[in-house]
């Protein structure tokens, strides 16, 4: 038995608790092992702890595991009766049984040395302030993210000279085409019809560019995008519609013209707001990029220094800016910009501030890898599910992976994190740092198989303002066209509409695609077929099918068809889909 393969710790993802009464233990082993016993029971049940204690546990087999490349993920969750839990795996090989212990694994004969000290896991207490707590809205909720300027512009704003036309095909950074918070209101009822409810708006406070991840003015709307009122306006509408809204906040840089950086260049380390920053050398040069480590800034963007979040001036500010927005606007969540960035004290802060506000408020950070620092309960909620972005992408447009590579990619996004961050992860396909989901996939088939996917995983699904029409767009800011509310009321692509607007309706009807419970039979020998069931906890089951082979295939009677695409009842064609109920 592989032992280096084998791994579990009482901490982060593989020892936590669910909830106050219930507790998460996971395990890794190499794929050797092919069957798992946990031993547990309280640490006191036999008396205060000695050299001679005598202890048992309850044993009971890990029937739950997931597939990654080189490991398997063996999963389970008891309920420790007083709160406290003490364990050790009992792990199965061919021709071989250990015990593994904090300080590693032992044979059965070495299990029967009298006297021996052994090293148990201990969960010493399940303290409930200590479990990590997510806002259950959020796995019900369809996301839809809106880049204002370019979703609609309302029909009584006034004339702006540097406002273009709205227009299809390309677009360009520079380019302005009016699109604001009055466009949003009038165009709540399609986004209702369509069946979403939650927005995301990219960044709406004052700032130069188009996109405002410059901001000039955290506590002031952009006068291009509507007023205050107009703000408030919107969050009112959306939820007497039961729709939620979050906005973006930009707290690891501002932009040039913010006016504590103004301040700092023209003063340098005069300056009351200098420590704001993180300045190297004075003066500046604006002018040219940051490589030469004169300040920190986004991505070496002169334009947008960066935020020193571990001062606690800053701190202050940018919890005030926070709450702001939560008291002015009644907004539901924050989606904070290069997450992954900012200091851990300034999100610890804002987690404990914003939550006793608003007890459901919902924190999301843009991490686009493993964020397991930030989610152990004290800081984010969740963060942008990337890697499953990645892990679906993958396997349609590289034709030389296999179901199981399929499988092992998701299964790793969803053993990455606790079950209840599992369960509000923001999950998209592309958004306007990305190119466009129709763009990667070539085809309706394929975009909609993708979509099925990404409806059918745990958490919560985002889609980008325009997926629901197959809106085409390379990378930023290709990406970031117009909304095309001509093929809308045309009724031009009524086909992609209707398919996703279907999918949209059955991941908020039914609970089983909302579910965290699935695995991957793998029954049918296609390598090129996907092939998962999601299972709800009364028992009810989904079973999904991705043909994006070449091959049609024939499938046994279906029961209740969900949703289909090329599929005649009998078999599942080429670029098929097909999602019927088991139960």
């Amino acid at each position: 038995m592989n032992q280096s393969a084998i791994f579990h710790r009482t901490s982060e993802q593989m020892s936590y608790s669910f909830s106050e009464d219930e507790l998460v233990v996971n395990l890794k082993t190499g794929k050797d092992v092919e069957k798992v016993f946990l031993i547990y029971g309280d640490p006191y049940q036999a008396g205060i702890a000695g050299g001679n204690e005598a202890w048992t546990g309850t044993r009971e087999e890990i029937v739950f595991k997931k597939d990654l490349k080189n490991h398997t993920w063996w999963t389970t969750t008891i309920r420790p009766e007083y709160k406290r839990c003490k364990y050790y795996f009992e792990l199965h090989g061919k021709e071989e049984v250990l015990y593994y212990f904090e300080d590693g694994c032992l044979t059965k004969e070495q299990m029967e040395v009298s006297g021996k000290m052994l090293q148990y896991f201990i969960v010493p207490w399940m303290n409930p302030a200590d479990v990590n707590r997510t806002p259950d809205w959020v796995n019900e909720t369809v996301w839809y993210q809106i880049f204002p300027d370019r979703f609609c512009r309302g029909k009584d704003s006034p004339e702006d000279p540097n406002v273009l036309p709205w227009r299809k095909g390309g677009v360009r950074n520079e380019e302005h085409f009016g699109g604001n918070l009055r466009g949003i209101i009038e165009k709540l009822d399609y986004l209702k019809e369509l069946g979403i409810n939650g927005i995301y708006l990219t960044p709406i406070c004052m700032a130069e560019s188009n996109h405002k991840y410059d901001t000039m003015d955290y506590e002031t709307i952009d006068p291009s995008f509507g007023t205050e009122w107009d703000m408030k306006s919107l969050v009112e509408e959306a939820h007497a519609r039961h729709i939620r809204v979050m906005m973006d906040g930009v707290f690891n840089h501002s932009g040039a013209n913010f006016t504590p950086w103004r301040d700092v260049v023209e003063k340098g380390p005069s300056s009351r707001y200098y420590d704001w920053f993180m300045v190297n050398e004075w003066p500046v040069d604006m002018t040219k990029s940051t490589r030469d480590g004169q300040f920190y800034s986004f991505a070496f963007f002169a334009n947008m220094p960066k935020l020193n979040t571990n001062n606690p001036e800053v701190i202050d500010y940018i919890e005030k800016v926070c709450t702001q927005w939560v008291r002015r606007y009644d907004i539901d969540g924050i989606r904070f910009d290069v997450g992954n960035e900012v200091s851990h004290r300034l999100l610890k802060r804002l987690r404990r501030v914003l939550k006793e506000r608003k007890s459901d408020f919902y924190l999301l950070g843009e991490i686009w890898h493993d964020a397991s620092q930030w989610l152990y309960g004290d800081e984010y909620d969740a963060v942008m599910n990337y890697p499953l972005t990645s892990g679906i992408n993958d396997f349609f447009v590289d034709r030389n992976l296999t179901k199981e590579d399929f499988a092992c990619r998701v299964n790793a996004c969803y053993t990455m994190y606790q079950q209840q961050t599992n369960n509000v992860l923001f999950n998209l396909l592309d958004s306007h740092d990305t190119d466009r989901l129709m763009t990667r996939a070539g085809e309706t088939d394929v975009f909609l198989q993708e979509l099925t996917a990404l409806f059918t995983m745990p958490g919560s699904v985002c889609m980008f303002y325009g997926t629901e029409l197959g809106v085409e767009g390379g990378h930023d800011p290709d990406c970031r066209r117009c909304m095309p509310w001509d093929e809308v009321e045309n009724g031009e692509k009524e086909e992609i509409f209707t398919a996703v607007q279907r999918l949209i309706a059955l991941r908020r009807q039914e609970n089983t695609f909302r579910s965290l419970y699935f695995h991957f039979p793998n029954e049918i020998e296609e390598p090129r077929c996907i092939e998962y069931i999601k299972l709800n906890e009364n028992g009810g089951k989904i079973r999904v099918l991705l043909n994006a082979s070449e091959q049609e295939l024939l499938i046994p009677a279906a029961g209740e068809v969900l949703f289909q695409r090329n599929f005649d009842g009998k078999s599942l064609k080429p670029k098929g889909t097909l999602i019927h109920r088991m139960d």
